[in-house]
């Protein structure tokens, strides 16, 4: 009778909508959004979902049994609705749409040109502020190298200040001659200019047009007697033709591409891009992805329309297997993002299918790489299973650590593994509100009183893991059976090897037994539990961390209405010290950039004087 009355809702919503094109957000019954789309034609896009003759598909299948509302958004063009549609699923990540899950971890290069002397500085998030970003850089230690050649060879300022500070002497960085000292030094704007131009050629893979760039001044200089000057870039010629010597060149026309690869099923799935800047291959990355239930085309589609965005290097020429859905559409998005065409092509013969070919090849070997450790993951937890005397496979483990010094700052943290591997997004932060003084078994009575206080509920752990002998475990039980879900999952603790004893290694208790599992020769099962508990103890610790420096950063300023952050740091700026401002006037305080006269009112009144 539900399903007929929410069938008979949505097809009212459905005949309602617009005709214009627009996007379309699918909601559950509790009011998340579970899928967005886009269409030329919105109501005859949405009609098609309830339409009996359409076969679905699993995907539509599914989302279908799970929607409760629709909300729709009108937009200008179906271009437009493109734009809006990646914006709006990289915003709410819903769960039936391709989500580029992994891109946000990879670190980027970023260059600010519009302030005074830009500096360079590493980024794990890509912000539409103006700046250039190249990347992202998949190799921490590539990102490394790159970033050291750059400080070398170029001397860019290190201070990450957004305005310039005066120094009264150069900083060490000077001294080593990695920094030209903007800061303290006459250094001429258009000639630091000229040498971030030299970093973003460099950056964009444009070495070899450098190289002649440098040579050719290096050669005037030489003319002119300035020996120095050819000096410094002949080193930096040097250092240049050694990145140049470890590239690889992967076309003859010197053109800069992407070359993009998918590999795989629905369910799991490899996207390989290879980076080819002015012939040279330069980098590459990969996304994995799993559960999509969508065709190769829709990956493909989705893929780009969140890999590409505003302030990412788009180049003209963009290479792939197969052709994405809404290739038009998407390549008039990318003309939009970069101001000039962009092509999208799926080669079949010549040196441009080679280059997917190469691509597809390295798609493959991770893809299979990916497998191969899915399957010894999958042989570990069966195994793990069998020896704690599960029912169920742990696909879900959560393990629990706390962390305070002497009581105080205590917190505690919970680590989620999802089939043998960190889901970070689960983790989850505790600060101790109930217990005052130092008890490590009153804090996770009260952590996991808190965790599971609900009931039963569809997130619970398959195993619970907690750090600590028979005691810790006591407490979990104890409070497992207050709230009557004892018995629900599997519950273990883990306690450090007692060297006074000769123990080897750390042992492993479940309840009811007095003695540690044995785990046998099976050594791989305890390393996986310690790295579970690791990550929990190394979690806490630094949440704990984070909220000892809030303590120790305290100020009577904070919690006052209209003093936020930047008012703060104007105020502590200028007059050095809370006492000092409580000496200043109301004339002098409002007097400061960013303050009103209300605000020094304010101000003045909670401190008191």
């Amino acid at each position: 009778m539900q399903d007929k009355r929410r069938h008979s809702y949505l097809k009212k919503k459905v005949s309602s909508a617009s005709t214009e094109p627009g996007v379309y957000l699918m909601k559950s019954a509790d009011g998340r959004i579970i899928y967005i789309g886009k269409a030329l034609n919105l109501k005859k896009r949405l009609e098609s979902y309830f339409t009996r003759n359409n076969k679905k598909d699993i995907k539509t299948t599914v989302l279908l049994n799970k929607v409760a509302d629709i909300e729709t958004l009108i937009t200008r063009s179906e271009t437009e609705a493109l734009i809006l549609e990646s914006t709006l699923i990289k915003r709410y990540k819903p769960r039936y749409n391709v989500i580029l899950k992994d891109d946000k971890r990879y670190p980027s290069l970023c260059i600010n040109t519009n302030e005074p002397y830009p500096y360079i500085s590493v980024k794990r998030k890509i912000k539409k502020d103006g700046s250039t970003y190249f990347g992202p850089y998949t190799s921490a230690s590539a990102l490394s190298q790159t970033l050291k050649l750059i400080n070398k060879t170029f001397k860019l300022r290190k201070c990450k200040t957004r305005h310039l500070r005066t120094r009264t002497r150069p900083c060490l960085n000077h001294q080593m001659q990695l920094c030209l000292a903007p800061c303290c030094l006459h250094v001429d704007e258009k000639e630091y200019e000229g040498i971030v131009q030299e970093v973003i050629m460099f950056l964009k893979g444009r070495t070899p047009e450098l190289i002649k760039t440098i040579e050719k001044n290096m050669q005037k200089a030489s003319g002119e007697m300035a020996f120095e000057k050819a000096a410094m870039l002949r080193d930096k010629l040097f250092a240049l033709r050694k990145v140049l010597e470890k590239q690889i060149v992967v076309s003859t026309d010197f053109v800069d591409r992407d070359i993009i690869s998918l590999v795989g099923t629905e369910e799991r799935s490899v996207i390989m891009v290879l980076f080819v800047r002015g012939g040279f291959l330069v980098g590459s990355q990969h996304i994995l992805l799993s559960g999509t239930l969508v065709s190769e085309t829709e990956r493909a589609g989705a893929f780009i329309r969140q890999f590409y965005i505003k302030d990412r290097f788009i180049p003209s020429e963009i290479l792939m297997s197969v052709y994405p859905d809404d290739k038009d559409l998407i390549q008039d998005m990318l003309k939009s993002f970069k101001e000039s065409n962009v092509s999208i092509l799926v080669p079949k013969r010549g040196e441009k299918a080679k280059l997917v070919m190469l691509a597809q090849k390295n798609a493959e070997k991770v893809l299979q790489d990916s497998n191969d450790t899915s399957t010894r993951l999958t042989d570990k937890l069966q195994r793990l299973r069998k020896k704690l005397g599960m029912r169920n496979l742990p696909d879900r483990i959560e393990c629990f650590d706390n962390s305070n010094i002497s009581g105080s700052s205590a917190v505690a943290g919970m680590v989620v593994y999802k089939n043998g591997e960190p889901d970070k997004r689960s983790y989850r932060k505790y600060k101790i509100r109930s217990v005052k003084k130092q008890d490590d078994y009153a804090y996770m009575h009260e952590v996991l009183h808190r965790r599971f206080r609900g009931g039963p509920g569809k997130d619970f752990p398959d195993l619970l893991l907690i750090d600590g002998g028979k005691g810790q475990l006591n407490v979990a039980m104890d409070v497992l059976k207050q709230i009557g879900i004892d018995g629900e999952f599997i519950v273990a603790g883990i306690a450090k090897k007692d060297s006074g004893r000769n123990e080897t290694e750390d042992k492993v208790y479940i309840p009811g037994r007095s003695n540690p599992v044995n785990l046998g020769r099976e050594g791989d099962l305890i390393l996986l539990l310690q790295q579970i508990r690791d990550e929990a103890h190394r979690f806490a610790i630094s949440f704990h961390r984070a909220e000892r420096m809030k303590k120790q950063t305290a100020s009577e300023l904070d919690g006052i209405p209209g003093i936020g952050a930047k008012r703060k740091k104007i105020l502590l700026t200028h007059f050095k010290s809370v006492r000092r401002i409580k000496q200043a006037n109301v004339n002098e305080i409002s007097s400061l950039p960013g303050m009103t006269r209300k605000s020094a009112e304010t101000l003045k009144t909670y401190l008191g004087v």
